[in-house]
């Protein structure tokens, strides 16, 4: 079985890990790695948080095809080239994708020429690299398609689907991160392949982190608050539950003014994910306070199986992706559901049998699993 070379359409690498970083970081070693940074999924706008990323960008532009010893990232293997694409993030924009297939090609077949690249399979989770197919003399297309991007929020809507059809059509392989997604695509070339999870890095005992609240039971949430997370559900359960103290962890990209008037609720802003353990194995009840849209419903959220695997307590809202793990959470299917499935958690999170219970039911659910299952039908196209 012939093993083929990665040419990888992601997000930004060094950015806080997604699916695709940790899948691919399972490849790094036993085949070539290219990276490529986002290509983008909207057009920006003139405001400040898109200016940033602008000159960001412009930045790693500057530099080229990062080194891996440049590239930022956590500690860990890394590809072996990771590019700054000169790319046009304007998906609606035929001329602006040319330009982009001219300048990106140049990039990505320079640095195939210095890792001896032929041939290479591209990776892709991303719909905006559509217009870069072929344009690598690739062996086969497989496109990871870790959200709905009909519903995700921050995505140019309508030509993104575009993109994404066409991107479906041409690819070899489509890997689907839940049954939801999976649905939108052909059965005859789509497989399922829920999130892994780093089960060591979530079960190894952490010290309790200096700027978690000492003053009461903590819980917690990690992740991007975001425009899917229940703002006012979280104001309800501030008030309802005085007695406990309500932590978020992660950028802050929602409308949050409603809530920091509580005095226990804190936002600690973003964390390294090599850090997260310490805060959830601290948590008496990890959260996931979610609204009910479609984007939920499609989801496989990373979270969910890094709680289990730190054996925290979990409340949280419906939606299908905790199927496999009901009877280990606590699920409200209404706002007054939700906070008793919070002090249901409270009662147990001394529960050392059901910790066990928890971290057990993903102990076979590894990112390096979910990889070999993965790597079993790419070298087979």
């Amino acid at each position: 079985m012939q093993t083929h070379d990665l040419i990888v359409f992601g997000e930004d690498w060094g950015a806080h890990p997604s699916s695709t970083q940790h899948l691919i970081r399972q490849f790094l070693g036993s085949r070539k790695v290219i990276w490529v940074n986002s290509l983008g999924l909207r057009t920006p706008k003139f405001n400040l948080d898109d200016g940033r990323r602008a000159m960001r960008k412009l930045a790693d532009l500057a530099r080229r095809t990062l080194s891996s010893d440049e590239a930022p990232v956590e500690k860990g293997r890394q590809p072996d080239a990771v590019i700054a694409p000169a790319a046009i993030p304007m998906p609606n924009n035929d001329t602006a994708a040319k330009i982009t297939r001219a300048l990106v090609s140049r990039q990505v077949r320079a640095a195939m020429d210095a890792l001896d690249i032929e041939k290479p399979v591209l990776w892709t989770s991303l719909p905006t690299a559509e217009p870069l197919l072929g344009a690598f003399d690739e062996h086969a297309v497989v496109y990871y398609a870790g959200d709905d991007f009909s519903a995700l929020h921050g995505v140019e809507h309508e030509p993104v689907i575009a993109l994404e059809k066409r991107l479906a059509s041409r690819a070899a392989l489509i890997l689907a991160a839940s049954p939801e997604i999976a649905k939108r695509f052909p059965t005859e070339k789509t497989m399922v392949v829920p999130h892994g999870v780093d089960i060591d890095l979530f079960s190894k005992p952490n010290p309790k982190p200096l700027d978690l609240p000492f003053n009461g039971p903590i819980i917690g949430f990690y992740g991007n608050v975001s425009g899917w997370i229940d703002t006012g559900l979280l104001a309800l359960a501030a008030r309802k539950i005085p007695q406990a103290q309500f932590v978020m962890i992660g950028p802050v990209n929602a409308d949050v003014r409603h809530l920091t008037g509580y005095s226990n609720m804190h936002f600690l802003g973003p964390k390294r994910h090599a850090d997260l353990p310490a805060y959830v194995q601290h948590f008496d009840v990890a959260m996931l306070p979610f609204l009910d849209t479609p984007q939920i419903q499609a989801c496989n959220p990373l979270k969910l199986r890094e709680y289990l695997a730190s054996g925290t307590p979990i409340a949280s809202t419906d939606f299908p992706a905790l199927d496999p793990y009901r009877a280990l959470i606590h699920v409200g299917k209404d706002a007054v559901g939700f906070l008793d499935a919070i002090i249901t958690g409270l009662k147990e999170h001394k529960d050392k049998k059901r910790a066990r219970l928890r971290q057990r039911a993903v102990a076979n659910e590894t990112w390096a699993r979910r990889a070999e299952d993965i790597a079993s039908v790419i070298d087979l196209l």
